[in-house]
Formats: structure tokens, sequence, C-alpha cells
């Protein structure tokens, strides 16, 4: 099986690789570990045993890979055979991990394997490296890395996401013609909210809309209605 392969990007938009900072896992890991987490609202009433928990967002989705860095220079067809075991290491950090100064944090990252396999676009969000190996003078030979990889969307790849969903916040920028009646049926699939969306915004009147106004769209709780 092909190579698990680390792209590392100083833009969000992934669209031009550095390839001088990409990182090849050398040694396939035999499993990878995704996990999907729902964030809800727990609290309940006093006095009460049960709870009604309401949803609050979808957690971004991550990724575990557990994989070996070797040293000793014996494994057939390893991709970095010549070089020291700590030198990998750096070279592993270099690549997700270490402050990048030109963009004042750490970089944008794509994993692949397999071509259509696995293709993951995220960050970096947790990383622990345990020494395994040493030789007589101390020296390291084996490194066991387990990393935790952040699913990253841009803001726009999350606009698109969210669709018209009555319970997520929404900005709209106002074009000539546009009604807020209209614009309020759209997101909340009903256009009574209009009155509660011209105040939110300060809007001395909701029939002529100016156009190039970024307008807020809070969320509503209808179950509180």
């Amino acid at each position: 099986m092909d190579k698990i392969v680390i792209q590392s990007y100083d833009k969000n938009d992934f669209l031009k690789e550095d390839t001088s900072r990409r990182f090849q896992i050398p040694i396939s890991p035999e499993t990878y570990t995704k996990n999907f987490r729902i964030a809800l609202e727990k609290k309940r009433a006093h006095g009460r045993n049960g709870t009604d928990p309401r949803y609050i967002s979808t957690e971004p989705e991550e990724l575990r890979l557990d994989f070996i860095l070797d040293g000793t220079g014996t494994m057939e067809g390893y991709v970095y055979k010549d070089m020291p075991v700590e030198d990998q290491l750096n070279k592993f950090l270099n690549c997700a991990y270490n402050m990048d100064q030109e963009i004042h944090r750490p970089r944008f990252l794509v994993i692949i394997w397999g071509g259509d396999y696995l293709t993951f676009k995220c960050v970096l969000c947790d990383v622990d490296i345990n020494h395994t190996l040493f030789n007589s003078t101390g020296k390291p030979l084996r490194i066991k890395i387990s990393a935790t990889f952040l699913n990253y969307k841009n803001s726009d790849e999350q606009a698109k996401g969210q669709g018209n969903s009555p319970d997520l916040t929404h900005h709209r920028l106002s074009k000539a013609g546009d009604r807020l009646d209209l614009m309020t049926f759209d997101i909340y699939n009903d256009p009574k909210y209009h009155l509660q969306i011209g105040r939110v915004n300060g809007l001395s009147s909701i029939r002529n809309l100016r156009p190039d106004v970024d307008l807020y769209f809070p969320p509503f709780d209808k179950n509180n209605e």
C-alpha cells in the first residue's frame, strides 16, 4: 500500500503545497482512527433525573495516526534509511507542528493515503512522542508518534455546509431590491422574524434596504415561542 503523505501549506486555500516541508510516514500504520463528536447541552432542571439534550454543534472530525520512526538502518525500503531518527522527527515537526513565522501559526495540512482512499484537510492539534529504543550510548533509535489532526474548513467551506439552517448564525450582504421579509423567510422558513432582524441590525426601515449592508441573522429557539 502507498505510504501516507502529509502535505504542508502556508494558506488555508490548500492550492500551493510547500514541497520542502512534505513528510512521508515511512511505515504505514496498521490502522487509523476517526472521531466524530456532537456537542450537546446537557443541563437539566433542578430535581429532575432525566435530560433533554439540545444540539449545540457538530464538532470537527478528528483523525488519529500512530506510526513509527526508525533509525536502526535495518528496515528494507525505509524512506529515511540514511537519516538519524531525531532528524526524521524534526522533519515531521517542521511539516506539521512548528510555528511558521510568515503566517504566525503552524501550517495547514492535507493527509493523503492511497490516492482517493484518504484525503484529509486538517491541522495538527495533539502529538505524543515516545522514544522506545536506544543504542549503547543512549542515542534514540526508534520513536513512536501518536498524532491527532483536526479537520479544517475555511470560512467559505463552512458557509456552504451551513445551508439555511435556522439554528445557526448567518450573515448576508444585501443587494439592490432585497426585502427583509423574504430574506428572513429564506433563512428561517418563516417571515415573522423580520421585525426582530431589523432591530438586531439597527435598521431605521425594513422596507428599503440599502445595498452592501452586512446583515446579521441570529439563531432563534422556536421551542421557546
